[in-house]
């Protein structure tokens, strides 16, 4: 027989408010919340709030940094013993489930799933699609090329022209076993060649992609910085918008009428200038776009978080030291996101955006007992990581409480 454990002492937030009550897990699942519960074994979680566990919608595992000159140094497979370090220190900051928006193959989920690597439960893209002379294109003045990412048996090629190359890198990307298929449909900060604010594919292209994976029963996630790239994308029917930077009006109204969802990573360009100021070494071009985006960037998530719409909470780690994501927290409350509406974001809006919020991002009866120990006030998002003082997975203690 299941033992059940009762978690004795604390407050649990319950998607709104933090209230008073017990906690008993069966297995890998929440079995019930109340008062006067029992259980075969009791853990002490007094002076703490027990919280589902996070939901990160926009990371990369096997990237460790912005430093190009860096990755040009490690050998090709270093990656993927990276990855490993990298999804530990998401789970130790209370993260676990995320989606990584490129980088990580079937391989990395799989030795998830057995259980030869301890991570997060990870939704993977595998690899980004972009067009010749767009984000994804790593070809540089010089005539060499350092993709970000490198095309392999697991991951297919980043750079697609045409409709119909886009239906096969799709299928393509099918049979590699990606969860969600990410466009680039406009130029990035890191891709010193590209400008933000430029739309990349045409409608037909577009089109192609939403349809092909939709035929696979997968949704599409656009890397959408500029303004007419983000209404381009919602218009083919995409269904997040990863980062947002330029959003106007109409696109916030595009983003309430497709019901689809900003992901902003607002700590992306905010850690990216940091490091620049640290001394890593940036193309000229990526230095003056990170200042250049960094308040615009604020005052279009504000915005739509004025106009009402749904944020998930996504990061972008890997561009910056995977295991700081709970910075975003802070970020998006600076932007004038309620607490209780930054925690949302952070669990069951999540959990709505990946497909997942009948299984995860919810503390309630026969839900999966994912959760996160908090010290200290759980809507003041200062040091959220340093009051991290537990994370169970499935039910099981995967950071024991400090």
């Amino acid at each position: 027989m299941t033992k059940r454990t009762i978690l004795r002492g604390g407050t649990v937030f319950d998607g709104s408010t933090v209230r008073e009550a017990e906690l008993v897990i069966e297995g890998e699942r929440i079995l019930d919340v109340g008062t006067g519960l029992d259980g075969d074994t009791e853990l002490d979680v007094t002076g703490l709030t027990v919280l589902p566990g996070l939901i990160d919608c926009h990371v990369h595992v096997v990237i460790s940094g912005a430093d190009r000159l860096q990755m040009m140094q490690e050998p090709f497979s270093y990656q993927f013993y990276a990855a490993a370090r990298n999804l530990r220190a998401l789970l130790d900051c209370g993260i676990t489930s995320a989606r990584d928006a490129g980088g990580a193959d079937l391989g990395i989920k799989t030795a998830l799933g057995d259980g030869l690597i301890e991570g997060p439960e990870l939704a993977t893209a595998v690899t980004v699609l972009g067009q010749t002379g767009g984000h994804t294109d790593g070809r540089l003045p010089s005539g060499a090329c350092l993709p970000l990412m490198q095309e392999h048996p697991g991951r297919p090629a980043m750079v697609v022209d045409g409709p119909d190359q886009m239906r096969v890198r799709v299928r393509e990307l099918v049979r590699a076993g990606a969860d969600v298929i990410k466009i680039c449909t406009t130029g990035g900060v890191l891709s010193p060649g590209d400008d933000p604010g430029h739309a990349h594919f045409d409608a037909e292209e577009l089109a192609m992609c939403v349809a092909e994976a939709a035929r696979a029963g997968l949704r599409v996630m656009a890397h959408a910085q500029g303004t007419e790239g983000i209404k381009n994308a919602l218009r083919a029917g995409v269904r997040s918008i990863e980062h947002g930077i330029y959003l106007d009006d109409e696109a916030i109204e595009l983003l309430l009428d497709k019901e689809a969802w900003p992901v902003p990573t607002l700590l992306a360009p905010t850690a990216l200038i940091e490091q620049i100021e640290a001394g890593a070494a940036m193309p000229d071009s990526v230095v003056r776009k990170a200042y250049e985006v960094l308040e615009i960037h604020r005052d279009s998530i504000r915005r739509a978080v004025a106009a009402g719409v749904p944020i998930a909470m996504g990061t972008d780690s890997g561009v910056f030291p995977h295991g700081d994501n709970l910075r975003e927290l802070e970020l998006l409350h600076h932007v004038s996101m309620a607490p209780d509406a930054v925690l949302r974001a952070s669990t069951v809006r999540a959990a709505e955006l990946l497909g997942r919020a009948d299984e995860v991002g919810t503390i309630a009866p026969g839900f999966r007992a994912d959760l996160m120990l908090l010290e200290g006030d759980p809507f003041d998002f200062t040091d959220y990581r340093s009051r991290v003082r537990g994370v169970v997975q499935r039910g099981e203690p995967v950071r024991p409480l400090a």
